[in-house]
């Protein structure tokens, strides 16, 4: 008798028993059992490390099949990691054989107990800046390895300068907002406490406050996608600044051209810090063939600069930076449109109804 894992699967491996005489194997093919007269001839039982515990326990659950002269037994849940398995055989009980011997034979299987090391880390939460605007709209949280879902803020706390927890900070949805790699997860403060006008914000107020001192909080517990807390909590503290409410403009960035030949990046630098992951998403160059630039970009500078590294040496001649309007500052403002519209008043600079992009150009030579 042995233990066989199952392929694609090995937490559900299967207990088997080889070798059966023919009047065996032939008498259980013709047999209607249930479960109940399969498990007094072949039970499989979850250990639970002590021996009084063990005779009371009940066998597992699941699915009986003779195969090619082999009796096969196949649990119908997953095996639980550092639990031991024991399967038991008793020849005895077997269909048309009188003379086995009461003997039994039995086996053992065990999953791998996860790991307790703990190894996932926050690796930042970005804005990374230390000076925040009073209607920020947002953090993303990076962690190191890939995240469990669900409960999200039980993990997370914002706090003022005294260590009290501001109140329901955060815009608290059923839909967690996370990459496809459950690496980075984004977290909006309510807008209700950002949008001037509307009574979250007359009731209760900002949940940022200018010249205050906050700090965003992150407990340890939180479990990554292998069920292991953090290895530490993390915890960026910051000072809250006037409520920024004019959109980027890109007129205002300074575009640094690298020689023509080479792979030094291009550098495009702010006139403001802006969203983290959408500036990794969106920019775009082309060339003065009007063809798309292969390449890497980078954030540096707490999110004020971006490098992009051509995979080829630059070509001479005018290229230009695609700019979509859809870029964010850190409080949610367009190119164009600013978060928190004032209807009384006309935006200034570009219409995003109008462009979808902004275009820079830039020179290399």
């Amino acid at each position: 008798m042995t233990w066989r894992p199952t392929p694609g699967e090995p937490a559900r491996p299967t207990a088997e028993v080889t070798n059966l005489p023919l009047a065996a194997v032939r008498g259980l093919a013709q047999t209607n059992w249930t479960l109940a007269q399969w498990q007094q001839l072949f039970p499989v039982y979850a250990e639970q490390g002590s021996v009084l515990a063990d005779v009371e326990l009940p066998p597992m659950v699941g699915d009986y099949r003779v195969i090619a002269g082999t009796l096969r037994f196949t649990p119908r849940f997953p095996a639980e990691p550092g639990v031991r398995y024991r399967a038991v055989f008793r020849a005895a009980r077997l269909p048309g054989v009188t003379d086995a011997p009461e003997a039994f034979l039995s086996a053992t299987f065990q999953v791998p107990a996860n790991s307790t090391e703990r190894t996932t880390v926050v690796e930042q939460i970005h804005p990374a800046t230390a000076v925040l605007p009073e209607n920020l709209l947002k953090f993303y949280i990076q962690f190191s390895a890939p995240m469990s879902r669900g409960h999200i803020y039980d993990y997370i706390q914002l706090r003022d300068k005294t260590g009290a927890a501001v109140e329901l900070p955060f815009l608290e949805i059923n839909e967690e907002l996370w990459n496809p790699a459950m690496t980075r997860l984004t977290l909006f403060l309510d807008p209700g406490r950002i949008k001037r006008g509307v009574r979250p914000l007359e009731e209760t107020g900002p949940s940022l406050v200018v010249g205050g001192t906050y700090t965003l909080v992150i407990d340890p517990a939180w479990q990554d996608a292998t069920g292991t807390p953090l290895r530490t909590g993390f915890e960026r503290t910051f000072r809250v600044v006037p409520p920024d409410r004019t959109p980027p403009d890109p007129a205002a960035w300074k575009l640094t051209a690298p020689p023509v030949g080479t792979r030094q990046p291009l550098r495009v630098t702010f006139d403001e810090p802006l969203d983290h992951a959408i500036l990794q998403r969106v920019l775009r160059i082309i060339d003065p063939a009007e063809a798309p630039v292969a390449g890497t970009g980078e954030l540096s500078e707490e999110d004020r600069t971006w490098s992009f590294t051509p995979t080829q040496p630059w070509r001479a001649g005018e290229h230009h930076l695609h700019v979509p309007t859809a870029i964010e500052d850190l409080a949610g403002n367009n190119i164009g449109k600013p978060f928190d519209v004032d209807l009384s008043v006309p935006p200034a600079g570009t219409d995003p109804s109008t462009n979808a992009r902004v275009i820079l150009p830039f020179l290399v030579q």
